[in-house]
């Protein structure tokens, strides 16, 4: 009876010891994970990202597309006012997810409206556009990092330089080239509203033919820009 004791004693410090041993490891994984997960996130602080999953695959698809980068600096003030306004009213006022919005697009049932412009780049710079809960997962590690490494002008530089604006076309500079014949320097706030009104679904939309949809969307976006230009919504991005 005492030897059948002392083999469990025996049994369960063994279990224990194990126990402890994998816990160890887990958090060397998790810590190592998030070590990556950081240098990736500082690195393109400084550095452009030479290419995202859906440009390579358009491209593949293709066979070639548009994309020309421009620094903030160079763009007209008027378009990231205009893409904040249509897409991420309250980017500067919040830290990479929007909870006001995501509780009224879960009251609502809305799959679209909750997502702010930080969490679009990190999917869009770092991850890959399928719904799945394990991509979503790893777009709330990311999106609180970027928001920590990233100024909010680096997040809209970037954003800007990698959404697509059209089949083939990605970054405000090409678009302005491709549908305006200007830089994105010159846009003006009509063309700004336009192009970031095709941001929901730029292979749905056409800023070349635009819909009676898209000209009312436009001129609210023009009216958003405004008015978070007014109120002082645009203070993170600008001067």
């Amino acid at each position: 009876m005492a030897r059948k004791k002392k083999i469990n004693r025996g049994f369960w410090a063994w279990l224990g010891r194990m126990r402890r041993r994998a816990m160890r490891w887990v958090w060397r994984i998790l810590l190592a994970f998030l070590a990556v997960v950081f240098l990736a996130v500082l690195v393109f602080r400084f550095i452009d990202p030479p290419l995202t999953y859906l440009t390579l695959m358009e491209e593949r698809r293709l066979g070639s597309i548009s994309q020309d980068w421009v620094e903030f600096e160079d763009l007209a003030s008027v378009m990231p006012r205009s893409v904040v306004a249509a897409e991420d009213a309250n980017f500067c006022l919040h830290w990479g997810f929007d909870m006001g919005a995501i509780r009224e697009a879960v009251a609502s049932g809305a799959e679209r409206g909750a997502s702010t412009i930080t969490q679009q780049v990190v999917k869009n710079v770092y991850l890959w556009p399928a719904r799945r809960w394990d991509r979503k997962a790893l777009e709330a590690i990311v999106t609180p990092i970027v928001e920590l490494v990233w100024p909010k002008r680096r997040i809209l530089e970037v954003y800007l330089n990698v959404a697509e604006f059209g089949e083939g076309v990605f970054g405000v500079e090409a678009a302005a080239k491709q549908y305006f014949g200007v830089k994105a320097s010159a846009l003006s706030a009509e063309q700004a509203a336009l192009l970031s009104a095709v941001l929901p679904n730029p292979k749905a939309r056409s800023v070349k033919n635009p819909t009676t949809f898209m000209a009312n969307r436009a001129r609210s976006i023009i009216d958003g820009a405004a008015t978070i230009q007014a109120d002082g919504r645009a203070f993170c991005f600008e001067d």
